[in-house]
């Protein structure tokens, strides 16, 4: 009775969010802070934490929100509020609508392509930019929102260069090709059904019936699934964890859209309306000019990545390390000042804008406004970071996980990827999930005589649908989509597919202990 106690007030910071968000319909700019305050009286008042290491925590939390997640996301958000600004976003739109009009189409190739190879260059917020390019489209706001929130989940799992899954095997000590590809294989169906959810989004969202969604797209929506998934699994059986999403995500993009040419119709019921000067043909210089921000925020991201240590070596010592939390279990906090991706993305931003003519006086202000419309979603962050943190280190996070362990036993394999989505939901991030629980997943495993691999791996697994439903995930698409105050219907329309993700990767993880353990 203490334990399942002890378990409802540990949750208390989490089911007030649910309730506020979900219910009550709170902005998540209003609804965090308060979560935050009930997690700081609880590790006091409850877990008996010491009010100093309780603030440090706090601290701790806040410093990490700011650098690098909201740096990062801020960065995002400039790049698009800049091309919007030269008026370059006209023409990629452009050069989209040559590919394909036909909203299912381009949802595909940005929200799933597009989104995937951003989420495994540079993770954190960079989901803010294909929301952004699909509401420049003309999509509405809330279902661009949505449509990438639901696409920013199986590539989550080797974000930022693999370092959600480098940080559980780095944990562990297990090795990293079988982690990387047991990841995989694990995504598998999700891998092939998110595409096939996506065009299913669209179809509902224009009035139409299921089938008639995929009417003249079947093909191609089961097509951008597997040419994800097949070198996503190539490159973790082949390489490691470092780069599935990426090369996953750049022969996705380019099979997309192949298939479009080859099968997709002229023109459809799902067209978006393109006006006279949106048919005429774009020079290669010009279209260069107009992705210019995004062709270098890929470079500065590849060439500073682990693929070349002798260029990411000298800029990574740049750094300053800090001791902040002042309680047991502190490291410190260390400051990469050259290397985080938000410097490289606003760099490239500035860059990108003198390419496009861009004055650097109107760059600036462009940077300024961005930072301005962000401020909500900064005060959601911190909040939600900083309560990440307090619970973490008060035990109130162990004692969440604990409790469900002790409760399903040999049964656990069923909810171990939860306990990865709850440490997503909880901070934002799959990286911290691993952080907090992938050393628990393999302990478990141990003593439930389990494939330690199999386990860690599913935390890994879990955490990709913790994303769909995280307040910091929801603060970036309601902050690119401009609809900030909308986190309620939001969580909303999202937390259907969230149970779905759960409810089969659950079933894999259980039915496919016994038949992939070993074979990988």
């Amino acid at each position: 009775l203490l334990s399942l106690l002890n378990f409802i007030l540990a949750l208390l910071p989490i089911i007030f969010l649910i309730i506020v968000l979900s219910f009550l319909k709170m902005p998540g700019f209003k609804a965090c802070p308060i979560a935050l305050v009930i997690a700081v009286l609880e590790a006091i008042i409850i877990w008996k934490q010491n009010v100093l290491d309780v603030f440090t925590a706090f601290l701790e939390g806040m410093v990490m929100a700011i650098w690098p997640i909201c740096l990062v996301i801020i960065a995002a958000i400039f790049v698009y509020n800049l091309v919007v600004h030269t008026k370059y976003m006209e023409v990629i739109k452009q050069m989209l609508a040559s590919v394909s009009r036909d909203k299912r189409i381009l949802v595909l190739i940005i929200s799933w392509g597009f989104g995937a190879f951003m989420e495994g260059m540079a993770g954190f917020g960079t989901v803010a930019i294909p929301a952004g390019i699909l509401v420049a489209l003309g999509f509405e706001p809330l279902f661009a929102a949505v449509v990438c929130l639901v696409a920013n989940t199986t590539p989550v799992a080797f974000g930022s260069i693999g370092i959600p899954a480098v940080t559980a095997i780095n944990i562990t000590g297990l090795d990293p090709v079988t982690t990387a590809a047991s990841i995989v294989v694990q995504l598998t169906i999700m891998n092939i059904l998110v595409p096939f959810f996506l065009v299913a989004m669209v179809g509902k969202h224009s009035g139409k019936s299921f089938s008639e969604s995929f009417k003249g797209v079947g093909i191609i929506t089961l097509l951008s699934g597997l040419s994800f998934l097949i070198p996503q699994y190539l490159t973790a059986r082949l390489i490691g964890p470092e780069l599935p999403s990426v090369l996953g995500s750049v022969i996705c993009m380019a099979v997309t859209i192949v298939a479009t040419r080859k099968f997709g119709k002229a023109e459809t019921d799902f067209d978006i309306p393109v006006s006279e000067s949106h048919t005429e043909s774009i020079s290669s210089n010009k279209a260069f000019v107009a992705c210019s921000p995004f062709i270098l925020v890929l470079l500065f991201l590849v060439i500073t990545s682990s693929i070349f240590p002798f260029i990411r070596g000298p800029l990574a010592s740049v750094k300053s390390s800090v001791m902040i939390y002042t309680g047991k279990g502190a490291t410190p906090y260390t400051f990469s000042w050259l290397v985080t991706p938000g410097v490289l993305i606003i760099l490239a931003g500035i860059l990108g804008g003198l390419i496009q003519k861009c004055p650097f006086a109107e760059i600036m202000t462009v940077l300024k406004k961005s930072i301005i419309q962000m401020v909500k979603t900064v005060i959601t962050i911190i909040s939600v970071i900083a309560t990440a943190k307090i619970m973490g280190y008060s035990g109130m996070t162990q004692e969440i996980a604990d409790f469900m362990v002790k409760v399903t036993g040999n049964m656990y394999p069923l909810i171990s990827p939860l306990i990865g989505a709850i440490g997503t939901f909880v901070t934002g991030s799959s990286t911290s999930s691993s952080v907090l629980f992938a050393k628990l997943q393999a302990s478990t495993a141990e003593s439930l005589k389990m494939d330690q691999v199999w386990l860690v791996a599913a935390n890994t697994l879990g955490s990709t649908a913790g994303k769909i439903v995280s307040p910091q995930s929801i603060a970036v698409a309601t902050a690119a989509a401009n609809i900030v105050g909308e986190e309620s219907k939001i969580l909303n329309s999202v937390v259907k597919y969230f149970v779905i993700f759960i409810v089969i990767y659950g079933l894999v993880v259980f039915l496919g202990q016994s038949v992939f353990v070993g074979s990988i």
